[in-house]
Protein backbone atom coordinates (compact mmCIF):
# COMPACT_ATOMS: atom_id res chain seq x y z
CA UNK A 1 0.00 0.00 0.00
CA UNK A 2 1.13 3.54 -1.05
CA UNK A 3 2.47 5.68 1.84
CA UNK A 4 0.73 8.87 2.82
CA UNK A 5 3.74 10.71 2.27
CA UNK A 6 4.69 9.39 -0.95
CA UNK A 7 1.13 10.12 -2.43
CA UNK A 8 1.65 13.47 -0.76
CA UNK A 9 4.72 14.02 -2.90
CA UNK A 10 3.62 12.36 -5.79
CA UNK A 11 0.72 15.11 -5.80
CA UNK A 12 3.56 17.58 -4.94
CA UNK A 13 5.20 16.92 -7.71
CA UNK A 14 2.30 16.21 -10.19
CA UNK A 15 1.03 19.79 -9.69
CA UNK A 16 4.35 20.93 -9.62
CA UNK A 17 4.11 19.11 -13.66
CA UNK A 18 1.19 19.59 -14.75
CA UNK A 19 0.05 22.93 -13.21
CA UNK A 20 2.91 24.87 -12.91
CA UNK A 21 4.47 23.85 -16.40
CA UNK A 22 7.61 23.46 -14.58
CA UNK A 23 10.05 20.69 -16.27
CA UNK A 24 11.53 17.53 -15.08
CA UNK A 25 15.07 19.50 -14.20
CA UNK A 26 13.41 22.19 -12.95
CA UNK A 27 11.21 20.62 -10.11
CA UNK A 28 14.40 17.82 -9.20
CA UNK A 29 16.21 20.86 -8.73
CA UNK A 30 13.70 22.64 -6.64
CA UNK A 31 13.18 19.95 -4.21
CA UNK A 32 16.47 18.56 -4.54
CA UNK A 33 15.10 14.89 -5.74
CA UNK A 34 16.64 13.34 -8.52
CA UNK A 35 15.19 13.52 -12.04
CA UNK A 36 15.04 10.61 -12.57
CA UNK A 37 12.70 9.89 -8.69
CA UNK A 38 10.52 12.56 -10.48
CA UNK A 39 9.92 10.69 -13.31
CA UNK A 40 9.04 7.73 -11.60
CA UNK A 41 6.77 10.21 -9.39
CA UNK A 42 5.32 11.39 -11.96
CA UNK A 43 4.40 8.10 -13.49
CA UNK A 44 3.25 6.47 -9.99
CA UNK A 45 0.81 9.79 -9.83
CA UNK A 46 -1.06 8.00 -12.80
CA UNK A 47 -1.04 5.01 -11.72
CA UNK A 48 -2.44 6.13 -8.50
CA UNK A 49 -4.92 8.26 -10.19
CA UNK A 50 -3.80 11.04 -8.68
CA UNK A 51 -3.37 12.39 -12.28
CA UNK A 52 -5.82 11.26 -15.03
CA UNK A 53 -5.22 12.48 -18.74
CA UNK A 54 -7.79 13.49 -20.91
CA UNK A 55 -7.50 13.98 -24.90
CA UNK A 56 -10.37 15.87 -25.89
CA UNK A 57 -10.56 14.60 -30.08
CA UNK A 58 -11.29 18.02 -32.42
CA UNK A 59 -14.47 17.44 -34.46
CA UNK A 60 -13.46 15.61 -37.61
CA UNK A 61 -10.55 13.80 -36.42
CA UNK A 62 -10.48 10.15 -36.24
CA UNK A 63 -7.70 8.35 -33.86
CA UNK A 64 -9.94 5.00 -33.41
CA UNK A 65 -10.98 4.68 -36.88
CA UNK A 66 -6.93 5.16 -37.88
CA UNK A 67 -5.97 3.05 -35.07
CA UNK A 68 -8.42 0.21 -36.37
CA UNK A 69 -6.91 0.55 -40.32
CA UNK A 70 -3.60 -0.07 -38.60
CA UNK A 71 -4.35 -3.08 -36.96
CA UNK A 72 -6.72 -4.45 -38.75
CA UNK A 73 -4.98 -3.95 -42.08
CA UNK A 74 -1.14 -4.21 -40.53
CA UNK A 75 -0.71 -0.60 -42.02
CA UNK A 76 2.60 1.31 -40.55
CA UNK A 77 0.23 4.99 -40.21
CA UNK A 78 -3.10 5.45 -41.49
CA UNK A 79 -4.86 9.15 -41.90
CA UNK A 80 -8.29 9.31 -41.93
CA UNK A 81 -10.36 12.92 -43.76
CA UNK A 82 -13.74 13.65 -42.83
CA UNK A 83 -14.80 14.98 -46.61
CA UNK A 84 -17.93 17.52 -46.92
CA UNK A 85 -19.67 15.16 -49.82
CA UNK A 86 -18.78 11.29 -50.02
CA UNK A 87 -20.31 11.44 -53.30
CA UNK A 88 -18.30 14.03 -54.82
CA UNK A 89 -15.21 12.31 -56.17
CA UNK A 90 -13.49 15.91 -56.84
CA UNK A 91 -14.29 17.18 -53.12
CA UNK A 92 -13.06 13.98 -51.56
CA UNK A 93 -9.66 14.09 -54.09
CA UNK A 94 -9.04 17.81 -52.50
CA UNK A 95 -9.70 16.87 -49.07
CA UNK A 96 -7.96 13.70 -48.72
CA UNK A 97 -4.90 15.80 -51.25
CA UNK A 98 -4.72 18.22 -48.96
CA UNK A 99 -4.37 16.07 -45.61
CA UNK A 100 -1.82 13.98 -47.60
CA UNK A 101 0.09 16.83 -48.29
CA UNK A 102 0.58 17.91 -44.58
CA UNK A 103 1.52 14.37 -43.92
CA UNK A 104 4.24 14.80 -46.21
CA UNK A 105 5.69 18.34 -45.38
CA UNK A 106 5.83 16.42 -41.90
CA UNK A 107 7.83 13.82 -42.78
CA UNK A 108 10.12 14.12 -45.57
CA UNK A 109 14.10 14.27 -44.47
CA UNK A 110 16.90 15.64 -46.06
CA UNK A 111 18.51 12.58 -49.02
CA UNK A 112 15.15 11.35 -49.18
CA UNK A 113 14.47 9.63 -52.43
CA UNK A 114 10.57 10.39 -53.05
CA UNK A 115 9.03 7.72 -55.50
CA UNK A 116 5.70 9.68 -57.45
CA UNK A 117 3.31 8.12 -59.63
CA UNK A 118 1.62 9.69 -62.34
CA UNK A 119 -1.82 10.49 -64.03
CA UNK A 120 -2.97 10.94 -60.28
CA UNK A 121 -5.74 13.48 -59.50
CA UNK A 122 -5.50 12.97 -56.07
CA UNK A 123 -1.68 13.58 -56.16
CA UNK A 124 -2.21 16.53 -58.05
CA UNK A 125 -4.56 17.59 -55.21
CA UNK A 126 -1.64 17.13 -52.93
CA UNK A 127 0.84 19.36 -54.67
CA UNK A 128 -1.54 22.15 -55.43
CA UNK A 129 -1.98 22.13 -51.30
CA UNK A 130 1.31 21.86 -50.15
CA UNK A 131 3.79 24.10 -48.69
CA UNK A 132 7.32 24.81 -50.06
CA UNK A 133 9.82 23.40 -47.72
CA UNK A 134 12.92 25.11 -48.06
CA UNK A 135 15.00 23.97 -45.51
CA UNK A 136 15.33 20.16 -46.96
CA UNK A 137 18.25 19.23 -48.98
CA UNK A 138 19.73 16.06 -50.78
CA UNK A 139 15.81 15.10 -51.95
CA UNK A 140 15.21 13.62 -55.60
CA UNK A 141 12.01 13.26 -56.92
CA UNK A 142 11.67 10.29 -59.27
CA UNK A 143 8.47 9.31 -61.45
CA UNK A 144 7.88 5.61 -60.99
CA UNK A 145 4.96 5.37 -63.85
CA UNK A 146 5.41 6.49 -67.28
CA UNK A 147 4.49 10.12 -67.88
CA UNK A 148 4.42 10.53 -71.56
CA UNK A 149 1.07 10.38 -72.93
CA UNK A 150 -1.32 12.90 -75.30
CA UNK A 151 0.19 16.09 -74.78
CA UNK A 152 -3.24 17.42 -73.37
CA UNK A 153 -2.50 15.63 -70.78
CA UNK A 154 1.33 15.19 -70.20
CA UNK A 155 1.62 18.53 -68.70
CA UNK A 156 -0.08 17.00 -65.40
CA UNK A 157 2.48 14.69 -64.85
CA UNK A 158 5.51 16.94 -65.73
CA UNK A 159 3.77 19.21 -63.38
CA UNK A 160 3.47 16.91 -60.45
CA UNK A 161 6.86 15.80 -60.87
CA UNK A 162 8.42 18.88 -61.49
CA UNK A 163 6.28 21.15 -58.96
CA UNK A 164 6.37 18.75 -56.32
CA UNK A 165 10.13 18.52 -56.47
CA UNK A 166 10.52 22.18 -56.64
CA UNK A 167 8.05 22.65 -53.18
CA UNK A 168 10.31 20.36 -51.41
CA UNK A 169 13.49 21.60 -52.46
CA UNK A 170 14.10 18.67 -54.64
CA UNK A 171 15.84 17.44 -57.79
CA UNK A 172 13.17 15.88 -60.51
CA UNK A 173 14.21 12.71 -61.88
CA UNK A 174 11.48 12.21 -64.90
CA UNK A 175 10.39 8.87 -66.94
CA UNK A 176 10.53 9.47 -70.21
CA UNK A 177 8.10 6.87 -71.44
CA UNK A 178 4.59 6.04 -71.94
CA UNK A 179 3.10 4.25 -68.76
CA UNK A 180 1.63 1.95 -71.07
CA UNK A 181 3.91 0.68 -74.66
CA UNK A 182 2.31 -0.82 -77.96
CA UNK A 183 4.38 -4.29 -77.44
CA UNK A 184 6.95 -5.84 -75.18
CA UNK A 185 9.60 -5.25 -78.33
CA UNK A 186 8.45 -1.59 -77.51
CA UNK A 187 9.15 -1.86 -74.13
CA UNK A 188 12.76 -3.21 -74.25
CA UNK A 189 14.05 -0.70 -76.91
CA UNK A 190 12.82 2.12 -74.31
CA UNK A 191 14.30 0.35 -71.40
CA UNK A 192 17.61 0.80 -73.63
CA UNK A 193 17.08 4.51 -73.21
CA UNK A 194 19.61 6.21 -70.77
CA UNK A 195 17.68 8.66 -69.08
CA UNK A 196 14.95 6.09 -68.98
CA UNK A 197 17.66 3.55 -66.99
CA UNK A 198 18.73 6.58 -64.95
CA UNK A 199 15.06 6.65 -63.47
CA UNK A 200 14.38 2.65 -63.17
CA UNK A 201 17.61 2.45 -61.63
CA UNK A 202 16.48 4.69 -58.53
CA UNK A 203 13.24 2.10 -58.09
CA UNK A 204 15.58 0.16 -55.68
CA UNK A 205 16.37 3.37 -53.75
CA UNK A 206 13.22 4.93 -53.17
CA UNK A 207 12.39 5.82 -49.21
CA UNK A 208 9.01 7.07 -49.64
CA UNK A 209 6.51 6.67 -52.53
CA UNK A 210 3.33 8.37 -53.57
CA UNK A 211 0.47 6.62 -55.17
CA UNK A 212 -2.90 6.65 -56.42
CA UNK A 213 -5.19 3.49 -56.56
CA UNK A 214 -6.73 2.80 -59.43
CA UNK A 215 -10.17 0.83 -60.14
CA UNK A 216 -10.51 -1.63 -63.56
CA UNK A 217 -12.24 1.17 -65.24
CA UNK A 218 -9.46 4.00 -66.49
CA UNK A 219 -9.87 7.09 -64.72
CA UNK A 220 -10.69 10.09 -66.67
CA UNK A 221 -7.01 11.86 -66.52
CA UNK A 222 -5.81 8.44 -67.44
CA UNK A 223 -7.97 7.83 -70.12
CA UNK A 224 -6.64 11.81 -71.34
CA UNK A 225 -3.93 10.75 -71.46
CA UNK A 226 -3.91 7.95 -73.96
CA UNK A 227 -2.26 5.29 -71.37
CA UNK A 228 -4.92 2.76 -71.72
CA UNK A 229 -5.55 -0.88 -72.64
CA UNK A 230 -7.99 -2.59 -75.04
CA UNK A 231 -11.40 -3.25 -74.37
CA UNK A 232 -10.03 -7.13 -74.34
CA UNK A 233 -7.45 -6.98 -72.14
CA UNK A 234 -10.31 -4.98 -69.78
CA UNK A 235 -12.71 -7.85 -70.25
CA UNK A 236 -9.83 -10.48 -69.30
CA UNK A 237 -8.86 -7.87 -66.56
CA UNK A 238 -12.92 -8.01 -65.18
CA UNK A 239 -12.98 -11.88 -65.90
CA UNK A 240 -9.96 -12.83 -64.08
CA UNK A 241 -10.81 -10.82 -60.91
CA UNK A 242 -9.05 -7.66 -61.24
CA UNK A 243 -10.62 -5.10 -58.80
CA UNK A 244 -7.98 -2.55 -59.27
CA UNK A 245 -4.42 -1.61 -59.87
CA UNK A 246 -1.42 0.33 -58.69
CA UNK A 247 1.13 1.95 -61.23
CA UNK A 248 -1.22 0.18 -63.51
CA UNK A 249 -0.52 -3.67 -62.05
CA UNK A 250 -3.19 -5.14 -61.58
CA UNK A 251 -4.76 -7.27 -58.68
CA UNK A 252 -7.96 -8.78 -57.11
CA UNK A 253 -10.22 -8.34 -54.13
CA UNK A 254 -7.54 -9.97 -51.39
CA UNK A 255 -4.65 -8.15 -53.11
CA UNK A 256 -2.95 -11.02 -55.44
CA UNK A 257 -1.64 -10.04 -58.59
CA UNK A 258 -4.16 -10.43 -61.82
CA UNK A 259 -1.41 -11.32 -64.85
CA UNK A 260 -2.02 -10.27 -68.03
CA UNK A 261 -0.54 -9.02 -71.35
CA UNK A 262 -0.52 -6.03 -69.63
CA UNK A 263 2.65 -7.01 -67.82
CA UNK A 264 4.58 -7.14 -70.74
CA UNK A 265 4.16 -3.26 -71.75
CA UNK A 266 3.90 -1.06 -68.47
CA UNK A 267 6.80 1.07 -67.92
CA UNK A 268 6.45 1.79 -63.87
CA UNK A 269 7.82 0.34 -60.41
CA UNK A 270 6.93 -3.07 -59.45
CA UNK A 271 4.33 -3.79 -56.77
CA UNK A 272 7.27 -6.00 -55.02
CA UNK A 273 9.83 -3.07 -55.56
CA UNK A 274 6.52 -1.16 -53.86
CA UNK A 275 6.33 -3.26 -51.21
CA UNK A 276 9.71 -2.87 -50.18
CA UNK A 277 9.51 0.61 -49.08
CA UNK A 278 10.04 2.33 -45.81
CA UNK A 279 7.04 4.65 -46.33
CA UNK A 280 4.62 3.49 -49.22
CA UNK A 281 1.85 5.86 -49.01
CA UNK A 282 -2.05 5.12 -51.05
CA UNK A 283 -3.62 8.60 -51.43
CA UNK A 284 -7.51 7.29 -52.54
CA UNK A 285 -10.80 7.15 -51.76
CA UNK A 286 -14.19 7.51 -52.46
CA UNK A 287 -16.88 4.85 -53.05
CA UNK A 288 -15.79 3.85 -56.54
CA UNK A 289 -12.81 3.11 -55.62
CA UNK A 290 -13.88 0.98 -52.32
CA UNK A 291 -13.08 -2.84 -53.77
CA UNK A 292 -9.21 -1.34 -55.37
CA UNK A 293 -8.41 0.47 -51.99
CA UNK A 294 -9.75 -2.96 -49.95
CA UNK A 295 -7.64 -5.11 -52.29
CA UNK A 296 -4.55 -3.12 -52.15
CA UNK A 297 -4.36 -2.71 -48.69
CA UNK A 298 -4.87 -6.66 -48.09
CA UNK A 299 -2.44 -7.31 -50.33
CA UNK A 300 0.04 -4.89 -48.31
CA UNK A 301 1.08 -3.40 -51.63
CA UNK A 302 1.07 -0.33 -49.27
CA UNK A 303 1.64 0.58 -45.72
CA UNK A 304 0.09 4.00 -45.02
CA UNK A 305 -3.63 4.63 -46.38
CA UNK A 306 -5.09 8.31 -46.84
CA UNK A 307 -8.64 7.83 -46.95
CA UNK A 308 -12.19 9.62 -46.15
CA UNK A 309 -14.04 8.98 -43.01
CA UNK A 310 -16.61 7.07 -45.74
CA UNK A 311 -14.30 4.60 -47.07
CA UNK A 312 -12.14 3.80 -43.40
CA UNK A 313 -15.28 2.58 -41.99
CA UNK A 314 -16.41 0.34 -45.14
CA UNK A 315 -13.00 -1.02 -44.59
CA UNK A 316 -13.61 -1.89 -40.66
CA UNK A 317 -16.84 -3.41 -42.23
CA UNK A 318 -15.60 -5.77 -44.63
CA UNK A 319 -12.40 -6.74 -42.45
CA UNK A 320 -14.97 -7.58 -39.85
CA UNK A 321 -17.25 -9.91 -42.63
CA UNK A 322 -13.96 -11.80 -43.41
CA UNK A 323 -11.46 -14.29 -41.59
CA UNK A 324 -9.25 -11.99 -39.79
CA UNK A 325 -6.13 -9.28 -39.78
CA UNK A 326 -4.41 -8.81 -42.85
CA UNK A 327 -1.10 -8.26 -42.33
CA UNK A 328 1.74 -8.22 -45.37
Amino acid sequence: MTRFDELRLMTKVARMYYEQDLRQPEIAQKLEISQATISRLLKRAREENIVRLVINVPNGVFPELEDELQKKYGLEDAVVVDCENEDNEELIQRDIGAAAAYYVESRIQDNEIIGLSSWSSTLLALVDAMHPLPGRSGVQVVQILGGIGNPSAEVHATRLTGRFASLVNGTPVFLPAPGIVGSEAALHVLLEDQFVQEAIKLFNHVTMALVGIGDVKPSKLLTLSGNIFSNEELKYLQENGAVGDILLHFFDANGNPVQSTLDKRVVSMSLEQLKRIKRSIAVAGGKRKFDAICGAIRGGWVNVLITDRGTAERLIKANRETSGDYRS
